[in-house]
């Protein structure tokens, strides 16, 4: 059975329903381009389109490809001049337009929001074949059009998924990217099965969701880590001390000395090496899931594949269908995210934290 959802019974009324307290305009992170540095700007509160919901934003999560969008120049079509950035939240619903119905969605309602549902047309190129994560018609929030780091935001209502009792609107936020998109890598894209052994590259923080979606799978799984610290996150989850790889030994040399048959690898790092180990010591007939990509370039042997007959599989994002699952997982205690809160003005100086790989897991903003 689902969790049982938050939901606020709040009297509605109007085409547009709301609460009336709603400022005209508020300070957002935004990104000009041409300039790297994040701008805290005034702009209007946006107004929900007659498909959109407007909330007010209780969590953003900060990801590391917010540093990537703003030192990206050659950007998509898509792409606007300035945008509020910020791709994971979590927010109360305020407005609700007129064209949202049979969706279950009320005014005070918490939802998570995915930030690329995908336009759901019928033509779509991507949503048509079950791709909504990488269409390119629908709104793209906080990735290149406004986004979650502001204290209202609006979103198609097809984008919004209560949020079970239970799960903080932090975890919500997070669990919107970080855990979603290693639970649609992991189902969706390598169908992991409980009879594997599974090598997992990378405990930052989508890999330590990944670790314990396998684990909850019941695959026993093998992880490395060039950080002791997330290591040993590793062993307080009850993985044991011989499916741990000790930071400096080499992987390949673990997997053969123990004579380990690895059927699935899962790269959340993607250098050079690890894509190189990865190959290496993944088992005949194996799978490759890429999802880290650290090194924008890495070499497949072509050789060594196709004798070995591996799957190389990509993966990006999740699906909306993916996070209600997830938030359910998430409420059950069988995924816990690790998550840090700070405030949303501080949002500069906890990205750095971030890149510099000072934070474990991910970090929520709060708007004051």
């Amino acid at each position: 059975m689902p969790s049982q959802r938050t939901r606020s019974h709040l009297k509605e009324s109007d085409s547009v329903k709301m609460e009336t307290s709603v400022p005209d305009t508020m300070f957002a992170w935004r990104k000009h381009k041409g300039n790297p540095e994040p701008v805290w700007e005034e702009i209007p509160v946006p107004k929900p389109a007659p498909t959109e919901i407007l909330v007010k934003l209780l969590a953003s999560g900060v990801c590391r490809s917010d540093h990537s969008l703003l030192t990206l120049e050659k950007q998509t079509a898509w792409f606007q001049e300035k945008f509020t950035l910020g791709h994971e939240g979590c927010g109360r619903i305020v407005q609700i337009g007129n064209q949202v119905k049979e969706t279950g969605l009320h005014v005070g309602d918490i939802v998570a929001l995915h930030a690329v549902p995908g336009c759901g047309g019928e033509t779509c190129p991507e949503c048509s074949r079950d791709l909504s994560q990488i269409c390119e018609r629908g709104h793209h929030s906080g990735i290149g059009q406004d986004g979650f780091y502001a204290p209202y935001a609006t979103i198609d209502a097809r984008g919004a998924v209560l949020v079970p009792e239970g799960v903080t609107p932090a975890e919500a936020a997070v669990a919107t990217d970080a855990v979603n998109t290693a639970y649609h890598a992991i189902h969706r894209r390598a169908e992991v099965k409980p009879s594997e052994t599974v090598f997992l590259f990378g405990l930052g923080g989508l890999g330590f969701n990944a670790l314990q979606i396998v684990h909850a799978i019941g695959a026993r799984v093998v992880v490395s880590d060039i950080r002791e610290e997330c290591l040993e996150e590793a062993r307080k989850l009850g993985i044991p001390e011989q499916d741990i790889v000790p930071v400096g030994t080499s992987p390949q040399e673990f997997v053969k000395e123990r004579s380990l048959y690895i059927d699935t690898v899962l790269d959340f790092v993607g250098t050079h090496q690890t894509f190189e180990d990865a190959q290496h010591i993944v088992r005949r007939g194996g799978k490759l899931l890429c999802i880290g990509s650290l090194d924008t370039e890495n070499t497949i042997h072509m050789k060594l594949g196709t004798r070995k007959r591996l799957s190389y599989i990509f993966s990006y994002g999740g699906q909306v269908k993916d996070l209600k699952v997830v938030l359910d997982l998430v409420a059950k205690g069988m995924i816990r995210p690790q998550v840090d809160v700070g405030r949303l003005e501080d949002f500069p100086k906890l990205l750095r934290r971030l890149e510099e790989g000072r934070v474990n897991g991910r970090i929520a903003l709060l708007p004051e």
